[in-house]
């Protein structure tokens, strides 16, 4: 639970605050139980405020950004659950070629306005249902391209609240993998240096990879994504395929039959039907293919 005495000082800050809040509600699975209490934040001085109160008053906090590749708890999430709004949510032309968008900003939003300025680059993340901030924490990639092709420099906010700037050859980009990858360091915004071209030419490219995302992918079932990194030499959806769980399923939850490197939420699944069927295909594959997947996605909250 979140003391009294806290509860009054965060809402003196520039923040909107909840309590009990469902997780389902804020993550693509639809799976979760409550976090004890969800804030947005619209600046960087509020933000700075909400991390150091939770720091003084012993609460966890937990940054969110779209939710696309979370498994919250059953039991939900301890403490404070922190989104980023307002000016997170902006994206701006700031030189030639290079734009700047704020942690909170979808990936959506920020492919549709590099468009309009007939900048390309991006193309290949219409689609991903994330944040810039999310974006860059865990290298998104699809399509052969990743976000680390097109990142020049990452504002962030560390444990002690200093403001600081990485640049490139500073982001230690690897396979879904950043220098923020499991830091306590808070991406504020993100700088994208693109490449001029014609309008109509980059719309075609973001039309045909948003096809090929609808012939393949479940995306009429609740999901996180593609749930297993990619193994050297091999594709986890192949590997799950030709080890026979296409379609296989634990309460709820299910292998999809379009797609066996997404898990699907079919029917009302819990956090405890993916974890459990997550098991059941490491397992199974380890056995047939002598080969250990990865899980991609991340699993927040109470155990």
């Amino acid at each position: 639970m979140i003391d009294n005495q806290l509860i009054e000082k965060l809402q003196k800050e520039n923040v909107t605050l909840a309590f009990n809040v469902p997780m389902k509600h804020h993550t693509s699975f639809r799976i979760g139980g409550c976090a004890d209490a969800l804030c947005e934040v619209k600046d960087v001085p509020s933000l700075r405020a909400v991390t150091a109160l939770c720091r003084e008053y012993g609460v966890p906090y937990f940054i969110l950004g779209r939710g696309s590749n979370l498994l919250v708890s059953d039991q939900g999430i301890e403490g404070l659950v922190i989104t980023l709004g307002g000016e997170f949510c902006e994206v701006s032309l700031t030189e030639e070629n290079v734009i700047r968008a704020g942690a909170g900003c979808t990936l959506a939003k920020l492919c549709m306005f590099a468009k309009e300025m007939s900048l390309s680059g991006l193309e290949f993340a219409w689609g991903i249902p994330g944040s810039v901030g999310g974006a860059v924490y865990m290298n998104a990639g699809a399509y052969n391209g990743e976000i680390k092709q097109v990142t020049v420099a990452v504002d962030y906010m560390d444990k002690d609240g200093q403001i600081k700037r990485c640049r490139a050859d500073e982001l230690q980009f690897s396979y879904r993998h950043s220098r923020f990858t499991d830091t306590e360091d808070i991406i504020l915004s993100a700088a994208f240096c693109l490449t001029p071209k014609e309008q109509n030419a980059i719309a075609e490219k973001m039309n045909e990879l948003m096809e090929r995302r609808k012939l393949k992918q479940p995306l009429n079932h609740p999901s996180a994504g593609s749930v297993f990194k990619r193994p050297e030499g091999a594709f986890a959806a192949a590997l799950i395929e030709e080890c026979g769980l296409k379609g296989y399923r634990c309460g709820g939850a299910q292998v999809s039959p379009k797609h066996a490197g997404f898990i699907v939420n079919d029917n009302g699944a819990t956090a405890e039907d993916v974890l459990h069927l997550i098991e059941h295909i490491r397992q199974v594959v380890s056995e047939k293919k002598h080969i250990n997947l990865c899980c991609e996605v991340k699993f927040v909250g109470r155990k």
